[in-house]
C-alpha cells in the first residue's frame, strides 16, 4: 500500500482517482484485449476452417471491447479536463502523450466508419472495398493496424507516467505489470500457434478466385493459411 515515492501518506483528489480508474480500464484492459481478439481470433480454435468461413464472433467482441473502451476513455478525459495535472517532469509528458493516445482512439473510430463496403459471395453485392481490396481498403487496414497497435503500446507508457504523477500505491503498478506480461505471453503463444489469420482468408478462404488472395496480407506476422491445412498451426505465410 506504500506510494511509489515511499512517503508514509498520500492523498489524491477524487477526480484524479476516477480519471485513473477510467483510463486504466479503457487503455490498460479493454482495448488491448480487443486488439488481441481481432488479431488472433478471426478463426476460433474449434472452427472447421476453411469449411466454416466468416465467423463473426471476433468482430462482435472487438467492437464491444473497443467501443466500450472509447466511451470510458472519454469519461476519463472529461474528469480530468481543465484540472491540475500534477507537478514534476512526468506530468507534462503524461498530458501530451495521453492527448495523442486519445486522438488516436478517436481516429480509429472515424477510420472504421470510413473503411468502405464489404462485398463478397455472401453479400447482396459481390463487389466491395474489402472483397476487391481496393486502395481505400488497403489504406484503412494499414492505418488501422499501425495506429491501433502504436496507441496500445503508447498507452502503457502513459499509464506508467500517470501512476508516477499520482504517486499511486505500489500494488497497482505490480498488478499492471503482471497483467501486461500475461497479455504479452498470451499473444506470443497465439502467434507461435499460427493464429494470426489474414482477415480476407478468414472471411472467404484462400482460393485465388477471390481477388484479395492474389495480394500479400497486410501487417506483420499475418498469415494466409494453406487451404489444405489440417490444423491452425500448419500455414504458409
Amino acid at each position: 500500500m506504500t506510494p511509489l515515492s515511499g512517503i508514509p501518506q498520500h492523498e489524491i483528489a477524487p477526480w484524479a482517482f476516477w480519471h485513473a480508474r477510467a483510463m486504466v480500464l479503457a487503455w490498460g484492459i479493454l482495448m488491448p484485449t480487443g486488439a488481441l481478439v481481432a488479431r488472433y481470433y478471426k478463426v476460433t480454435p474449434r472452427q472447421d476452417w476453411p469449411r466454416e468461413l466468416d465467423n463473426p464472433a471476433w468482430w462482435h467482441a472487438h467492437r464491444l471491447l473497443q467501443y466500450s473502451g472509447i466511451v470510458i476513455m472519454l469519461i476519463g478525459l472529461a474528469l480530468a479536463w481543465d484540472r491540475g495535472g500534477g507537478t514534476g517532469a512526468a506530468a507534462p509528458l503524461h498530458r501530451w502523450l495521453g492527448g495523442a493516445v486519445i486522438a488516436a482512439g478517436c481516429l480509429q473510430v472515424i477510420g472504421a466508419w470510413l473503411r468502405g463496403t464489404k462485398g463478397g459471395p455472401t453479400e447482396p453485392e459481390l463487389r466491395g472495398d474489402h472483397y476487391d481490396m481496393t486502395p481505400r481498403r488497403n489504406a484503412f487496414e494499414r492505418a488501422h493496424k499501425s495506429i491501433g497497435w502504436l496507441a496500445v503500446f503508447t498507452a502503457i507508457v502513459v499509464i506508467a507516467l500517470g501512476l508516477q504523477v499520482a504517486d499511486a500505491p505500489r500494488w497497482m503498478a505490480l498488478v499492471l505489470v503482471l497483467w501486461w506480461s500475461g497479455l504479452g505471453l498470451w499473444a506470443a503463444a497465439l502467434q507461435r500457434q499460427g493464429r494470426c489469420f489474414d482477415t480476407y482468408a478468414a472471411h472467404w478462404g484462400t482460393d485465388t478466385v477471390h481477388p484479395g488472395n492474389r495480394v500479400e496480407p497486410i501487417g506483420w506476422g499475418v498469415r494466409c493459411p494453406s487451404p489444405n491445412a489440417e490444423t491452425i498451426g500448419k500455414h504458409r505465410t
